[in-house]
């Protein structure tokens, strides 16, 4: 049975600041999708939040990028919106950066992160949510998860993964893409995905059968708008056990709280802390980032699920770990490595401040 998995998120309004998302627009997106299901547009859902942002987790058989159910998703959005600025939430509708919906959500605010694929016997699924850092925070861990045989032993041990997989690369600025084989061009794959701020891996796929095996999203928000008006908060689908990694080898990057892009406004280095569901509500200093994983069963389509996989007693170290380092960056303030490069600070409030400035610059000499 061929299916599409479709995982699309916005920021429809912060309660309290952008700490959480408030029940009531869980309910309402709950309303929009199950009037869908019940219309036959969807196979099955989930709703669920990450932070504050709004997660709609959706099977169906309409393919990638399907009009039908990037509308679902927008009026969801837009409705979930009206009832923000009821409650008078933070920021209510700030990743809504059009004003009616075209073709699909691309390029319109909300992340995307979409496969579809022939369900297997037995399909596993793994949903990673963040929280308060920007699309290209899944380079790392896709590249240990299906490159690194320290992380992934499959990769040495399991004949059917032994051959390697293909990343597919984004260069979001000049909107661009490449494929690297691993393992033999990981090197050069390296030199691009090591600068996740441009480069992003927006999929992988098994190389002996070509079936997909990871897709993310690489929604800039400042490189749509032109301006800062939020972090991306990125989510990435892994399919797992089987011809791919394991649930556990899928995990066992986020071990390691690794260094991301974004915290208070935007504008900061952080450690991703794996967290569980009830724990994904950043507050200290808006964070710091997050990161939740949902787990899934397909059966015909139906989500078996979710299984909250960072609840689990064995990332206690990571988060320890986490605000330890947090801790260290912190005393940092506003210097760098803790605030951005001024390379990363193009799209944040930094250019009001330059340019009020501007004319009491002068020559040196």
């Amino acid at each position: 049975m061929k299916i599409t998995l479709s995982v699309i998120k916005a920021d429809v309004g912060g309660y309290v600041g952008h700490s959480d998302c408030h029940p009531q627009l869980l309910t309402r997106a709950d309303e929009y999708l199950a009037k869908a299901l019940g219309d036959g547009l969807l196979i099955d859902y989930h709703v669920t939040k990450c932070g504050d942002d709004l997660q709609l987790i959706m099977t169906h058989q309409q393919g990638e990028d399907s009009k039908e159910v990037h509308k679902l998703a927008w009026d969801t959005f837009v409705g979930c919106t009206e009832v923000a600025k009821q409650l008078k939430l933070h920021g209510a509708g700030q990743d809504l950066l059009a004003d009616a919906f075209s073709s699909n959500v691309r390029g319109m605010g909300p992340g995307v992160s979409e496969m579809e694929f022939e369900e297997r016997g037995s399909e596993a699924v793994i949903v990673f949510m963040a929280d308060k850092t920007s699309a290209g925070a899944w380079n790392l861990p896709l590249y240990k998860i299906f490159a690194d045989p320290f992380n992934t032993i499959g990769l040495v041990i399991a004949e059917n993964m032994h051959q390697g997989f293909l990343f597919e690369v984004h260069d979001i600025k000049d909107a661009k893409k490449i494929t690297f084989k691993a393992p033999e061009e990981i090197y050069d794959l390296l030199v691009f995905i090591g600068a996740p701020s441009r480069y992003m891996v927006k999929a992988v796929y098994h190389r002996e059968t070509g079936n997909i095996a990871a897709a993310s999203s690489t929604q800039r928000l400042s490189l749509i708008a032109g301006r800062y008006v939020g972090k991306d908060d990125p989510v990435c689908i892994v399919r797992s056990q089987g011809e791919f990694p394991a649930v556990g080898e899928v995990l066992e990057p986020f071990s390691l709280p690794f260094l991301v892009a974004g915290w208070m406004r935007g504008s900061h280095l952080g450690p991703l802390m794996p967290v569980a569901m009830a724990d994904s509500t950043p507050a200290r200093f808006d964070g710091p980032p997050r990161v939740m994983a949902f787990g899934f069963q397909l059966s015909g389509g139906k989500l078996v699920g979710p299984r909250d996989m960072f609840a689990d007693k064995s990332f206690d170290n990571a988060r320890q770990q986490a605000n330890d380092v947090a801790d260290y960056l912190r005393a940092h303030g506003p210097f760098e490595p803790h605030r951005l490069p001024l390379e990363e600070m193009e799209y944040t409030t930094m250019p009001q401040v330059m340019k009020k400035l501007e004319a009491k610059f002068t020559p040196l000499g």
